[in-house]
């Protein structure tokens, strides 16, 4: 790659981490849409997302459960049967032009559960029921695909608790947080164990989310309204799936 796409995508991925840590989630979905729009090699993109993932959901993660919103026993009923799926979809290896079509796929998908959050109102929580059925079936697809694509999972878990109601939305924030980091660490040791490589300039990458989570993470714990941010984060994850879909996979 050369230097000025370098430092476009070291600029992208700051926003890109300070946008989704302001949330509550750790960003893989928009560091795939990056990679994409750069047209990054597709074997380098899964790794990437993995090792940016795992270093903005540890700071999301420590800013919100410092903060008391953390749910321990919804958190380690879905990880428990996450953890290994997730391990198992990070060494799975798909040709190019599959990945290419699962991530669109995953990113427009992850456009539409964004949009949607933002009509989640407070309301008073409900019953755990079906609790084990529910967070093993869902643990286990959740960590599946998020290990194959190279995501923490978050971008489906939230919409998940927030349809279940089975906890304040703040605490929904940091369960996500920590589940993310679970399973990026879980699908990227699966990832190394298949002998794949990282991104040559991902220390840059590395220093600029981490910036922008830490940027984001302090403007996501305050009173901060994000429904503009949940629009543009919309637009970028649907014009990325798009193009990974139809210029980078079906009309390459």
């Amino acid at each position: 790659m050369s230097i000025s796409l370098i430092i476009f995508a070291v600029l992208l991925f700051f926003i890109v981490a300070a946008l989704y840590s302001s949330v509550g989630h750790a960003g893989a979905s928009g560091y795939l849409a990056v990679m994409a729009l750069l047209s990054f090699p597709p074997e380098s993109i899964k790794p990437t997302s993995l090792v940016l993932n795992i270093l903005v959901a540890a700071i999301a993660a420590y800013r919100f459960i410092s903060m008391g919103y953390f749910d321990k026993k919804i958190f380690f009923g879905f990880v428990l049967f996450s953890l290994p799926a997730a391990f198992i979809g990070g060494y799975i290896q798909l040709p190019p032009f599959y990945f290419k079509i699962l991530a669109g796929c995953f990113l427009v998908i992850s456009a539409v559960f964004l949009l949607l959050r933002k009509h989640k109102n407070e309301t008073e929580t409900e019953n755990m029921t079906n609790f084990w059925l529910m967070t093993s079936v869902f643990g286990t697809l959740i960590g599946f695909f998020s290990g194959i694509i190279g995501v923490g999972g978050g971008i489906f878990l939230t919409p998940l608790l927030l349809l279940l109601n089975w906890t304040e939305i703040k605490k929904v924030a940091g369960i996500s947080a920590l589940f993310i980091l679970f399973n990026s660490v879980s699908g990227l040791l699966g990832h190394i164990s298949s002998l794949n490589k990282v991104e040559p300039a991902s220390l840059y990458y590395v220093m600029a989310v981490i910036a922008g989570a830490l940027f984001g993470s302090y403007l996501g714990t305050k009173k901060f309204n994000n429904r503009l941010i949940l629009y543009c984060l919309f637009v970028i994850l649907l014009s990325a799936g798009l193009k990974f879909i139809f210029l980078d996979a079906l009309f390459h």
